[in-house]
């Protein structure tokens, strides 16, 4: 086990051009996915039909009048300053070996360098850790084979069968250590099953080993489902979670292992309460002075497909639902019953934030959740929030079984010869760290253009009080060319520059799932990606007429257009290089050509998924297996085992 970060040994500047994977057993090539493949969510080969053009279509040429000046920008129109990085990633506690790495001493090089595409663009990256599965993790000393953290089924009180986390305390250092890789920074969840005796290790280690990275402790996962969950009693309301989030606050403050008292989060609510609900009981006026956010909520998810796993609700034609997600009044639905609570939150100086959201319960729709749809409507949605003083958001990560993810390692038995696969909205958190941008000065408006079309929504980017950036989306497909538009931007209180620099966010068709760009650059297919961009960047630079004042910006549909009036468009995006060694012992090996870079679940019989509502359990059985060889990459002179290939636990 590692105990120690990596800041210590002077190492914030290691990265460099290149994961290299050498010297390679050529013993033979796997050559078939498992019949199985395909049945896992996260690799579900559907692809719908996109929606046909809209009749009446919005107009394909109209001018967006620009303020030079954020003091231009009429009263109420303009949000607060938002961090770049206000998308992050949500966690459960329980996935976390599987996607960050066994321990602190073995971390998985793809998500190192998928985390430091959005720092090279943001500054930094915000993750949170928790969900369910925080409720019921405690502390142990050790763990078999050093793992950080290890489940265990009959601790679980979740309906839906997640496991408690049992973790030690070289989860801290793992976590230190991504920070010192990558620039993460953490939100973590806190237990809080028994008001009557928390159990503060998390809070303390959290505390001791982070330091500065930990931005804060969430209180409590969806208190308002836990009369649903039987983890209170049926008269449990917003009430008694004010009362219970003191009884932490009391019991924390006799705690000399927690110096830092002022970092707490709450509510996290996920639709059965309201923020105001909570606020109504005195929450903020009584434990203002403990709370580094609020509220913390849980936006409803804008649909879900329940029925077909666990025949509740109602069935959803994925076919029939998708118009929902190409427009810009779903995110505008999604957000407008928040702002109320986020301007309280302003009032008060908290951070509003949402922890745990994404395309739909029950962990998406196929055919929905993982296209390039799903790409412009969780781009329009965050920007969508940041427009609503949201000040960041979280998209949930879960396991094999959803189609939402952001990204996911692949499971054991295929890590010999598949890598990662990056989802849809994976690229939704990379544009937005663009559009924000590294200054924390940034400030959105909905411009409401092109007579409000919802096909064709814009916003403007003001930084350190000056236009900055514009972006453009067009939610049509027509392979025709017959929807493509052209906005003419122009800018009052001002003149445009000679020329902007635009990167495109491009697709064939809102359906496709695996030609997504970004300025040309794709990450890769499915089970193709290492965390490194292909192809070569294309910033398009587009003369504009200074006498007319004007620059004529075309949008393809579909795409998004994200446009410089500043010349910063050009990104260089570091990753890891690392050696690499193998088991020599191995009876079978792939050719290096299409050698994986991860190591996917941490058990072949472990079928991990989302914890949250509603959704498959995240493990359903525990495996008698031994582990195989490792491929790892070492990051020289670290002793850190940067995890390059091959499944090596269970």
């Amino acid at each position: 086990m590692l105990a120690f970060t990596l800041w210590s040994l002077g190492l914030c500047n290691v990265a460099t051009a290149a994961v290299t994977v050498a010297n390679q057993i050529p013993l033979g090539i796997l050559s078939a996915v498992s019949p199985t493949a395909t049945q896992l969510a996260a690799y579900n080969n559907t692809v719908l039909q996109p929606p046909p053009v809209p009749n009446p279509a919005p107009a394909t040429a109209f001018t967006l009048t620009l303020p030079a000046a954020s003091t231009n920008v009429p009263q109420g129109q303009l949000s607060i300053e938002i961090p770049g990085s206000f998308y992050g990633f949500s966690i459960e506690m329980s996935v976390l070996t599987q996607i960050f790495g066994k321990n602190s001493s073995f971390i998985q090089v793809p998500l190192l360098n998928l985390f430091s595409n959005i720092v090279q663009r943001a500054g930094s990256i915000n993750i949170r850790i928790g969900g369910n599965t925080q409720d019921y993790a405690y502390y142990v000393p050790t763990l078999p084979e050093d793992r950080a953290i290890s489940k265990e089924k009959a601790a679980s009180k979740n309906p839906t069968e997640t496991p408690a986390v049992i973790y030690t305390m070289d989860l801290f250092y793992m976590l230190s250590n991504i920070s010192a890789f990558a620039g993460a920074k953490w939100y973590v969840g806190a237990p809080f099953n028994d008001s009557t005796q928390f159990r503060f290790e998390i809070v303390e280690y959290a505390e001791a080993v982070l330091g500065d990275s930990l931005l804060g402790i969430q209180v409590a996962n969806e208190p308002d489902l836990y009369v649903g969950h039987h983890h209170r009693n049926d008269s449990y309301g917003p009430a008694n979670y004010t009362q219970e989030f003191g009884e932490f606050i009391a019991a924390m403050a006799g705690n000399d292992n927690i110096p830092i008292k002022n970092k707490l989060i709450g509510p996290s609510v996920s639709g059965n309460w309201t923020p105001e609900m909570v606020i109504d009981t005195g929450f903020i006026d009584k434990y203002s002075d403990s709370l580094s956010a609020f509220p913390s909520s849980i936006i409803p998810q804008s649909s879900e497909n329940c029925y077909p796993v666990y025949h509740i609700s109602t069935y959803h034609d994925p076919q029939a639902t998708f118009p929902v997600y190409l427009s810009h009044s779903g995110p505008q639905g999604l957000v407008s019953p928040y702002l109320n609570a986020a301007t309280i939150a302003r009032a008060a100086n908290k951070p509003f934030l949402m922890f745990e959201t994404n395309s739909a319960s029950c962990g998406g729709f196929p055919g929905i959740s993982d296209s390039f749809g799903a790409t412009l409507w969780a781009l329009d949605y965050g920007l969508q929030m940041a427009w609503g003083n949201f000040s960041g958001a979280m998209l949930h990560v879960g396991g094999q079984n959803v189609y939402y993810n952001p990204f996911t390692a692949p499971p054991t038995n295929q890590s010999k010869y598949f890598e990662w696969t990056v989802g849809a909205v994976y690229y939704s958190a990379l544009v937005a760290a663009e559009v924000f941008g590294k200054t924390n000065t940034a400030q959105i408006v909905d411009m409401l253009g092109n007579n409000a079309s919802v096909y064709t929504p814009q916003y403007a980017i003001h930084e350190n009080g000056a236009l900055a950036r514009v972006g453009l989306f067009n939610y049509i497909t027509d392979p025709t060319g017959a929807s493509d538009y052209t906005a003419t931007l122009t800018v009052s209180g001002g003149t445009v520059p000679s020329s902007v620099q635009v990167k495109y966010l491009l697709s064939d068709s809102v359906a496709t799932k695996n030609n997504i760009t970004w300025a040309n650059q794709t990450l890769g297919t499915q089970r193709e990606v290492d965390g490194r961009f292909r192809g070569v960047e294309n910033v398009v630079s587009i003369s504009c007429d200074t006498g007319a004042n004007t620059c004529q910006i075309p949008v393809q549909a579909p795409s998004f257009a994200l446009v410089f009036f500043t010349p910063e468009a050009e990104i260089s995006t570091v990753t890891f290089s690392t050696t690499a060694y193998t088991n020599i012992g191995a009876t079978a090996t792939v050719a290096s050509d299409v050698l994986a870079t991860s190591n996917g679940m941490s058990g072949n019989s472990w079928q991990l998924g989302s914890t949250s509502n509603g959704k498959q359990n995240a493990a359903k059985a525990r495996a008698d297996s031994t582990s195989v060889g490792p491929i790892m990459g070492v990051l020289v002179g670290t002793g850190v085992v940067l995890v390059t290939s091959l499944g090596y636990w269970v």
